[in-house]
C-alpha cells in the first residue's frame, strides 16, 4: 500500500467522522434531546431528530422522534414516526442478499468501526415499536389498530426466542475467555433478567389492551407470561386470580392460594389503571484497550455498560381515598444489558477482523517505506494515528425509553377526582363499569400523564 493510498484511507475516516458523526458518541448526541424532554417543551427536539430521518440510521432516529412526539402527547405524530421504524425493519427483514450500500459500509467497518453500519436495533427494542404503537392507537381510540400492534408485538417476542435459541450454540462456538468474562459481567448487572426480548411490560400492556376489548383468554395468557417473566407484581398477580376465577380456569385455586382472593367491583365503581414509566434507560460506554501488533499501535473499543442505580425516589398517585403506589413491571436497564450481551461474541469476532485489517494495512505502508529509507515515515505514522483514533466503540441504542416500567390497579368509585403524581395534577372521571387509563411519564426532573376512559367488558 502506497503513502497516496494511506492519505485516502484516512481521508475517507475523517469524511466519514464529518457525515456520521463518528467522533461524537451517540449518547451525547441525543443528550439536548432527553434535557429537553425533563423540560416543560418536549417537542422542540423533533427537528434535531429530523434531519436524521434519511441517513443510515433511520430506523433509530424514527425510534426516538416517536418516542418524543409520545412523551409530549402528539400520539398522531408519535404514531407517524413508528410507522417508519416499523417500515425500516421490515426492509431488513427483506434484504435476502446483500445490497451495494450494505457492502460498502461493512467493509468500512473493517477498516473504520461498527459505526457505520446502518443500525438495526436489538429484539427488544423492536417489540417496545410495536407495544408504543399499540398505546398510540388506544390513546386515539382506535382498538382496532391497537389489537394489531399487541398481536405482532406477541409474535415478535415468539420469533425472538426461537432465533436466540437456534444461535446458543453458534454463541458457545465463538466463546473464549475474554468474551466468557464480559457475558458473565454483564449477566451479573442484569439480575435475574435472563433475556432481552421476553418483556413483562409488553406483555402486560398486550394482555390489559386484550382485556380492555373483551378477549380476556388472551389477556390471562399474556398476564401469565408477564409474572412468568417478572414474578412479584402484586397487580398483575391479582388480575390473574381474578381472571382465573371469571373464566373458570383450573388454574384458580393454585393462584387464589399463592396470591390471595381477589378484590371485585362494586357496581358504581371504575376500573383506575396506571402505566408509569420513569427515568431513562442506561446508555452504553465504551471500552478501549490499546496493545501493539508487531510493534504498532492499536486499540480495541467495546461498548459495555456501567452499574444502573434504582430510578430516584418513589411517587403514587394521591388523590384517591388512598394513594395508589405503582409496583415494578419491568427494568429495561436490563433488558438492554442482556441484549448487549447476546450481541457480543458476534461484535467480537467483527472485532478481531478489524483488528488484523488495521495492523495488515500498517505492514504495508511500513513496508512501502522502507524502499525509500531516505524519506520521512509519514505515511507509517499516519496509519498508526488513524488505527487508533478511527477505532470507536458502538454505542447506539434507543435512548429516550424508560430505564422502569411500573403498574397500579384499582376498583374506585364514580366520581370526579383531582390526582397528584408527583407535582403534577390531573382531573379524571371514573365511570362505573368503565376504565379510566393514566399514561404517565416520569423524566427525572418532570411528569407528563394523559388519561383516557375506555367502556371495557371487565365487569
Amino acid at each position: 500500500m502506497s503513502q497516496r493510498a494511506a492519505v485516502l484511507v484516512i481521508t475517507l475516516f475523517l469524511g466519514g467522522c464529518a457525515m456520521g458523526g463518528l467522533f461524537m458518541s451517540y449518547p451525547a448526541q441525543i443528550a439536548q434531546v432527553k434535557q429537553a424532554l425533563s423540560g416543560p417543551a418536549p417537542l422542540t427536539p423533533l427537528t434535531q431528530l429530523e434531519t436524521e430521518l434519511n441517513g443510515k440510521d433511520a430506523l433509530l432516529y424514527a425510534q426516538e422522534a416517536g418516542r418524543v412526539a409520545q412523551v409530549g402527547g402528539d400520539f398522531k405524530a408519535s404514531q407517524d414516526y413508528y410507522r417508519s421504524a416499523i417500515a425500516a425493519y421490515a426492509r431488513f427483514d427483506d434484504q435476502a442478499t446483500v445490497s451495494l450500500s450494505n457492502l460498502g459500509a461493512n467493509a468500512g467497518s473493517l477498516v473504520l468501526n461498527d459505526n457505520v453500519i446502518p443500525y438495526r436495533g436489538p429484539g427488544f427494542e423492536r417489540v417496545m415499536v410495536h407495544q408504543y404503537q399499540a398505546l398510540n392507537y388506544l390513546m386515539q381510540n382506535d382498538f382496532e389498530g391497537a389489537l394489531v400492534e399487541v398481536r405482532r408485538a406477541n409474535e415478535l417476542q415468539a420469533l425472538e426466542q426461537k432465533r436466540y435459541e437456534k444461535s446458543k450454540e453458534s454463541v458457545k462456538a465463538m466463546a473464549n475467555g475474554t468474551v466468557d468474562g464480559e457475558i458473565n459481567r454483564l449477566g451479573q448487572q442484569a439480575g435475574s433478567v435472563t433475556s432481552s426480548f421476553l418483556n413483562a411490560y409488553s406483555y402486560y400492556t398486550t394482555g390489559l389492551i386484550h382485556e380492555l376489548l373483551g378477549e380476556e383468554n388472551d389477556a390471562f395468557i399474556d398476564y401469565r407470561k408477564a409474572a412468568q417473566i417478572f414474578p412479584g407484581n402484586p397487580y398483575l398477580e391479582q388480575d390473574l386470580v381474578r381472571l382465573a376465577k371469571k373464566l373458570a380456569m383450573p388454574q384458580y385455586q393454585e393462584f387464589k392460594d399463592r396470591f390471595g382472593e381477589a378484590k371485585l367491583p362494586g357496581k358504581d365503581d371504575g376500573q383506575l389503571i396506571l402505566l408509569l414509566e420513569r427515568d431513562f434507560v442506561l446508555a452504553k460506554q465504551p471500552l478501549t484497550v490499546p496493545f501493539t501488533i508487531n510493534g504498532n499501535w492499536q486499540t480495541v473499543s467495546l461498548p459495555t455498560y456501567g452499574n444502573s442505580g434504582p430510578p430516584s425516589g418513589t411517587k403514587s398517585l394521591a388523590g384517591l381515598d388512598t394513594p395508589l403506589q405503582p409496583a415494578t413491571i419491568a427494568n429495561l436497564d436490563a433488558l438492554a444489558i442482556n441484549a448487549l450481551k447476546e450481541y457480543l461474541p458476534a461484535l467480537l469476532i467483527r472485532q478481531a477482523a478489524r483488528v488484523y485489517a488495521k495492523s495488515e494495512l500498517t505492514r504495508s505502508v511500513e513496508s512501502q517505506s522502507k524502499k525509500r529509507r531516505d524519506e520521512f515515515d509519514g505515511a507509517a505514522v499516519a496509519m498508526q494515528i488513524f488505527n487508533v483514533l478511527s477505532e470507536q466503540a458502538d454505542l447506539r441504542s434507543w435512548l429516550t425509553l424508560p430505564k422502569q416500567a411500573q403498574i397500579g390497579r384499582r376498583f374506585v368509585p364514580q366520581g370526579h377526582y383531582s390526582v397528584t403524581l408527583g407535582n403534577v395534577s390531573k382531573n379524571i372521571e371514573i365511570r362505573p363499569g368503565q376504565t379510566t387509563l393514566i399514561w404517565a411519564i416520569d423524566t427525572g426532573s418532570n411528569i407528563r400523564f394523559y388519561s383516557i376512559n375506555i367502556k371495557s367488558k371487565w365487569n
